[in-house]
């Protein structure tokens, strides 16, 4: 991962959350002469995104630390990986600890979230994708972590693609235009490069986005088998993405009912923390 300068400002934001008074414990009772070395270890299986982030969190708190990644993002963890080795001094060490680690913990789980809906849809031609519902200021860490994960992302900001969604449609039906009118107004105001999709909620929306030229049809809490009419009515002039409360137990009825994208916010608001520390050797 490179480390942008949108993500160093993070960094630096996270340690002064930490650090702005400085760190009374380790200041009592660890001197600045003693040194050492430690390692983050992983406490529990899952996949590792994040420990560039993590590890630069340990050199922008003291240059004098040396940290040494033994595995890369998108590796898989069991109990006990040993993930990286950090060695200078060990008051700094232990000053970024927390604030490396939360990092870290973040980012692979997140990961290893999107990698139990990957394996959940094996064998179908679905894909799995993130959302925008992402922690403020994570949005590119946690979208790296689906990909680590095995996912693939959706847009990244609002200036990536027109997504025509449900308040879109309500705002102007109130001024007198049709889904078909909407979609036609999208492509008459819009980039020539930039993609139109809508959010459709039953059959016969597919078909009014269908016939005014709407190229990907998000399926909002549709069930199974009106997915499977919808990708049938889609074929050949438009992609079709399941979206709307899918969960590990309804992911694999979506994927089978033939549809090209699944997206999953819960890959970035509910993926819980990675179970990760850091062990002074």
């Amino acid at each position: 991962m490179k480390i942008t300068p949108d993500m160093e400002s993070l960094i630096d934001l996270a340690i002064m959350e930490d650090y702005s008074t400085g760190d009374a414990t380790t200041e009592a009772l660890i001197p600045h002469e003693f040194e050492g070395r430690a390692a983050i270890v992983s406490d529990e299986d899952g996949i590792l995104a994040g420990i560039d982030i993590a590890l630069s969190v340990f050199q922008r708190m003291s240059p004098d630390l040396h940290t040494n990644p033994l595995i890369s993002d998108g590796s898989i963890l069991k109990n006990a990986t040993r993930i990286a080795e950090i060695s200078g001094p060990l008051g700094s060490i232990l000053t970024a600890e927390r604030t490396a680690l939360n990092f870290l913990r973040k980012l692979s789980g997140v990961a290893t979230e999107t990698s139990k809906y990957v394996r959940a849809i094996e064998g179908t031609s679905a894909k799995i994708v993130d959302t925008r519902k992402t922690t403020p200021g994570f949005r590119s860490l946690q979208k790296y972590a689906v990909r680590m994960g095995g996912g693939f992302n959706h847009r990244q900001n609002l200036g990536d693609g027109i997504l025509i969604k449900d308040n879109h449609l309500r705002t102007l039906e109130h001024h007198g235009l049709t889904l078909s009118d909407v979609v036609k107004k999208a492509y008459a105001n819009a980039p020539h490069t930039i993609k139109v999709e809508v959010e459709v909620e039953n059959i016969s929306q597919v078909e009014e986005a269908l016939d005014a030229g709407a190229e990907i049809l998000l399926l909002d809490n549709m069930a199974p088998e009106k997915m499977a009419q919808a990708v049938n009515l889609c074929k050949g002039r438009a992609l079709t993405e399941a979206s709307g409360g899918i969960n590990l137990s309804s992911v694999r009825a979506a994927a089978e009912s033939g549809v090209n994208l699944i997206s999953v916010g819960a890959l970035t608001h509910s993926a819980p923390d990675l179970d990760l520390s850091l062990d002074i050797e």
